[in-house]
């Protein structure tokens, strides 16, 4: 199955045999990484106060 790679739009076979999968090579896949690290992506959360934090069970506080 071939695959756009998510950074330069190279298309990539998507294999095991491809150790950056779904990137087309490592330089891709660190320049990814990067991006995250310098928090260029951001994963959509909701805001909590601090009374909601209270209502929540032992278990589910991370």
């Amino acid at each position: 199955m071939k695959v756009e790679c998510p950074n330069c739009k190279k298309s990539v076979e998507w294999s095991e045999s491809n150790p950056f999968r779904p990137f087309c090579c490592e330089r891709c896949k660190l320049i990814d990484l990067g991006a995250w690290a310098n928090e260029e992506y951001r994963v959509p959360a909701q805001n909590v106060s601090p009374d909601d934090l209270d209502q929540l069970d032992d278990d589910t506080r991370h």
